[in-house]
Formats: C-alpha cells, sequence, structure tokens
C-alpha cells in the first residue's frame, strides 16, 4: 500500500475490540516514529508503553479530571459542537484499548512539538499498516497525565494513542477539496 492509499483509508476509532497487539507491530510502530525528522535532530519524543488495567485506568481518571475542567469552560455553543460530534469529558478508550502508547515530549527541544507531531503522524499511518486503528488524544491538562505518569521537569504529555483493533462502526468524516484548501502564489488564489 501507498501512503496515500494508508491515509485514505485511515479512520479515527474511539472503539476497540479486546484482542492483545503483538511485540512486534508495537516495536515496528515505535521503530517508524524514530525515523521522523526533528528541529535540530534532537528528537525530542519518549513514548511510555502502556498496557496494564491499573496503570490505563490511573491515566483515564486523570484525564478525564482534565476534560471535566476543560468542558466546563467551553462556551455553550462550543459544548453544542462536541455534544453534536458525540465528544464528552469521558475517556472510555483509554482503559479499552489494549494498548496506549503515551508520547511525552522534551520541552528544552527547540520546536519540541511540531517534531513530536510528525513522529505521532508516522506512527498513525504505521498503525493503520498494520491493520490496527488509533485516535490521536490530546489531554486539555497533560501537567496532570505527566504527573501521574512520573514525567521528570522538562518533559511533557502531548498525546497519547490507544491503539487496537477497530471495534467502532462510524465512517470516517469527509475531506476537503485540494481545490477548497490550497492556493498558488498567495492567499486566495485558487489552484
Amino acid at each position: 500500500m501507498t501512503i496515500l492509499d494508508l491515509a485514505t483509508k485511515r479512520k479515527t476509532a474511539r472503539k476497540f475490540k479486546p484482542t492483545s497487539i503483538t511485540e512486534e507491530d508495537i516495536e515496528y510502530i515505535l521503530e517508524t516514529a524514530r525515523q521522523a525528522p526533528s528541529g535540530s535532530n534532537r528528537q525530542p519524543w519518549r513514548f511510555i508503553i502502556v498496557k496494564s488495567p491499573e496503570i490505563k485506568k490511573k491515566i483515564r481518571e486523570t484525564a478525564e479530571a482534565g476534560e471535566r475542567g476543560f468542558y466546563d469552560n467551553l462556551s455553550p455553543e462550543r459544548k453544542g459542537w462536541y455534544n453534536e460530534k458525540g465528544l464528552s469529558p469521558s475517556k472510555p478508550n483509554l482503559t479499552e484499548a489494549p494498548l496506549l502508547i503515551v508520547v511525552v515530549g522534551d520541552t528544552s527541544a527547540p520546536n519540541y512539538k511540531p517534531s513530536l507531531w510528525v513522529s505521532i503522524a508516522y506512527m498513525v499511518l504505521a498503525i493503520e499498516e498494520r491493520g490496527l486503528a488509533t485516535v490521536t488524544y490530546t489531554p486539555s491538562d497533560p501537567n496532570l497525565v505527566s504527573e501521574a505518569l512520573g514525567a521528570p521537569d522538562g518533559f511533557m504529555v502531548e498525546s497519547i494513542l490507544p491503539i487496537g483493533y477497530s471495534d467502532d462502526s462510524k465512517e470516517k468524516e469527509t475531506r476537503k477539496e485540494i481545490s477548497e484548501i490550497t492556493f498558488r502564489e498567495y492567499w486566495g488564489k485558487k489552484i
């Protein structure tokens, strides 16, 4: 499959079958992420592999506490949009997925966030290639999750990828056409 095939086929999954993930698949996903480019080649990513139900429960409880604070401060319009999408502070996929990969960033590295997200994008495609599924979940209060996992000063949780075999029947959301998102030479000059 080409990268375009993987990207086109890939959809977000928030429900997973309980089938476990092989160590070979985990190593493949991490090796792919490790190959991502990074600012000044600092490779500011660290990955925490979580299979333990107790640790997943702790992550979920901590993440949901941060989500409740976030949702409490939403405007009514934004809260309505979240409700329409079926999103809430509840994150059952953090305990239901057989595997979590927690992506932690070295905040001292220049431009660490863009570098982390390139490595995450590589992982998402590797996950799809292996026949697995995920959602890139960014905790609303990453400090809470970082503390719960014992991340040292200077390291911050950026994203959590629940990974498993999809049990999510939701269809892939439509994508905008290239002509809607691309300009030539300057803003506003459609291609």
